[in-house]
């Protein structure tokens, strides 16, 4: 983000875009071909801590250019960008910005500075890990990345560095802890999309808390299944309240996922076109790999198409059409088909 005190004047200005509260602006891995200001509203850009895996939240102000350094750079886009409020953007494609700071050097003296800033932000970030894998040795490294993930709930991602740990240190100074952690991650089921660990015998949970836990599952298998039901009955608002039911619970973290999802799809059959953008903002941002991604961004596109945002809508036909898969699936066609019906 390059902060700028006033509103740069033009001579010649781009038409602007407008963006809902909560709309996605552009997502994390996305080419950058773009750069933008923003005239009014506020914007958030979402990225990940190097050094402690946690989201950070840079808030872009009236005034201020962001996406600059990945379009300058010609790599894809580093953060995902959300609209906090409705919001009013102007956008420039890299030669009109290289024209518009070329004539304005105080521009170019600005950006250099936040650029430093950033690199050395950066760069105490590494210097900090590099200090910490120093003072600590790889065991218990290992162990701490097992702890952080399966903390963080991503049980996938836990279950396999628990797995690597036992492979590696089966006598370790945590192998106990490992068993356990790696045991309670597999009845949990995890995430999909992380690799599976290699078979090996841990220490059995409590006879009570297992089936515990297998109650709870059943229980949000079957109250998903209902819901699923209700949506082909064409009873949304009851299929919506039971989805919220299993996510707030959160007792099955596959079906909450799953729950996520189809929340959405019941806000868009009830024609609550917002929510289901905002909706699927949300689940983009906490569930980037989910298996039904395309299928949201499906949804984003036709919610922007029916509240008569075209140019938002092509960007999610689009960035359906760039994802890998199947490029002759449902999902590819349906965009595929959309922007040819609007003439794109």
């Amino acid at each position: 983000m390059t902060n700028y005190p006033k509103m740069v004047r033009f001579n010649s200005m781009p038409k602007p875009l407008q963006y809902r509260a909560g709309s996605l602006i552009y997502f994390q891995g996305d080419p950058a071909d773009k750069i933008f200001i923003l005239q009014s509203g506020a914007v958030n850009l979402v990225y990940q801590d190097i050094e402690t895996g946690q989201d950070v939240h840079d808030r872009v102000q009236p005034g201020e250019f962001f996406g600059v350094k990945s379009a300058l750079g010609r790599f894809p886009r580093e953060e995902n960008s959300v609209a906090l409020q409705d919001s009013s953007l102007m956008t420039f494609t890299v030669p009109e910005f290289e024209a518009l700071a070329i004539s304005n050097t105080r521009i170019v003296m600005k950006m250099l500075k936040v650029f430093s800033n950033q690199l050395r932000k950066v760069h105490k970030q590494v210097a900090s890990l590099m200090e910490k894998e120093d003072q600590h040795n790889p065991e218990d490294g290992l162990y701490s990345l097992g702890e952080y993930y399966f903390k963080a709930k991503k049980f996938s991602q836990a279950r396999y560095v628990f797995s690597r740990y036992l492979t590696y240190y089966p006598s370790g100074s945590y192998a106990v802890q490992a068993a356990n952690h790696l045991q309670k991650t597999e009845t949990i089921g995890g995430q999909a999309g992380g690799p599976r660990p290699v078979s090996r015998p841990v220490a059995k949970a409590p006879e009570a808390l297992s089936n515990g836990q297998d109650q709870a599952n059943t229980a949000s298998a079957k109250a998903y299944y209902d819901a699923v039901s209700l949506i082909s009955q064409q009873k949304y608002q009851q299929a919506y309240l039971t989805l919220k039911k299993i996510i707030d619970a959160n007792e099955d973290a596959e079906f909450a996922a799953k729950s996520t999802f189809d929340s959405g799809r019941c806000l868009f059959y009830m024609n609550k076109f917002d929510d289901c953008i905002q909706y699927y903002t949300m689940m983009i941002t906490k569930y980037p790999k989910h298996p039904d991604m395309s299928d949201a961004l499906f949804f984003m596109g036709q919610s922007y198409e029916k509240s008569n945002r075209k140019e938002q809508a092509v960007t999610f036909y689009k960035k359906i059409l760039s994802m890998p898969g199947d490029t002759e699936d449902g999902v590819h066609s349906k965009a595929r088909r959309a922007l040819k019906e609007m003439e794109v």
